[in-house]
């Protein structure tokens, strides 16, 4: 991480030393995660998913294509000295990229795995239009891969984000109180962020009560929060184009023995992982060690997810800390997110995320650790 260089400039010469590996004249981008990395456009991508914008890629130029829409945001907020050569002319997209193939004499252009069938059988006729034979494999996920290594200027934007983040938990604790519904705690937790330097959410907010609690991706309800339940809030920040994560699990009321428990076995698991977390560990050692955690305690059926995810440009990105083998890099954002749910009952989750090192593991999350309990 701290030995390449920072931003768009780092990130293309990464995908063009690839490029020289495997073989590649160009590449084509869809994906505005992706072109939002390799860009560094601030304020222009909406992922809407109509993929307005294509890029593509050769040992020497940055050529991309957009329309009416956003090419004068593409002008006014690319960064300073920018490579990119940035148009709207007539072609269709498809047709475009077929034209830079023709006119960069290129025989091997390599796609993103899931760009769209109906995208790729457009460049494929354009080629043939063209009277060009041109090779087309796909990436093989290469650019999310890169993706899940942040450089510095990235690392600030998140922990821009997760500060935000962290006001708005504190916020809430004053804020929460019995008779307010799941609904209007919602509200309140994603006004302050986007009143307190959000440019957006980073997903969906979790705000779920008492039983619902023990669903881990419950949809905020009506219902009505009582004196004694668990209030699990799972939301993050958007800044720049980037994403923070977090969950904390409040309780209204004295805690009872059960509920102390409970919560004392997930923040004791998400410890103990996090003290096992370092550079070239494998992301599911880290997920097997917190169900064997859980599982020692007598609560392995009360807990199916994932240990925790990348974040990035995208609120779920590489590597992952679940059941299948992948080597976490130094330089990787990732959440560590154990949780226990009863059915019926209620459930705890706590989620930081954070930084994985050469030796160890640093959190952006500032929020305690400690259950919070609501007076009421």
């Amino acid at each position: 991480m701290t030995d390449r260089l920072s931003g768009p400039a780092g990130r293309i010469a990464r995908v063009r030393a690839m490029m020289e590996e495997r073989g590649y004249d160009a590449v084509v981008v869809r994906d505005e995660a992706n072109l939002r990395w390799l860009t560094g456009a601030t304020g222009v991508f909406d992922y809407t998913y109509e993929f307005p914008h294509a890029a593509f890629i050769t040992a020497d130029g940055c050529y991309l294509h957009t329309d009416s829409r956003y090419f004068n945001s593409f002008q006014e907020n690319l960064p300073e000295g920018s490579p990119w050569a940035v148009d709207m002319d007539g072609h269709d997209i498809p047709g475009w990229v077929a034209q830079h193939a023709l006119d960069a004499r290129c025989r091997t252009v390599a796609i993103e795995d899931d760009m769209q069938l109906s995208f790729y059988q457009g460049i494929v006729r354009g080629l043939e239009d063209r009277s060009i034979a041109v090779a087309l494999p796909q990436m093989h996920g290469d650019i999310r891969r890169m993706r899940a290594v942040k450089d510095a200027e990235e690392i600030e934007l998140m922990r821009r984000a997760q500060s935000i983040t962290d006001a708005a938990f504190a916020h809430m604790l004053e804020f929460i109180r019995p008779g307010l519904t799941e609904k209007q705690i919602r509200t309140e937790l994603e006004s302050f962020m986007l009143n307190n330097g959000a440019d957006g959410l980073a997903f969906d907010s979790i705000v779920a009560s008492g039983p619902n609690s023990a669903n881990p991706h419950a949809v905020p309800s009506d219902r009505v929060v009582e004196k004694g339940d668990f209030v699990l809030m799972d939301y993050g920040a958007r800044y720049r184009d980037y994403d923070s994560d977090m969950t904390r699990t409040v309780v209204l009321g004295e805690p009872t023995d059960e509920q102390r428990a409970l919560y004392d076995l997930v923040r004791r698991t998400h410890e103990e992982c996090v003290a096992a977390i370092h550079a070239g560990v494998d992301g599911r050692d880290i997920h097997m060690l917190s169900v064997k955690i859980i599982s020692d305690a007598g609560y392995g059926d009360c807990y199916g997810h994932g240990l925790g995810h990348g974040v990035g440009i995208d609120i779920h990105e590489l590597p992952n800390f679940g059941r299948t083998s992948n080597i976490v890099e130094a330089g990787s954002v990732i959440t560590v997110e154990p949780g226990v749910y009863l059915p019926g009952v209620g459930g705890v989750r706590l989620e930081d995320y954070g930084l994985v090192t050469e030796d160890g593991y640093e959190p952006f999350t500032k929020s305690s650790h400690e259950l919070q309990v609501i007076d009421c």
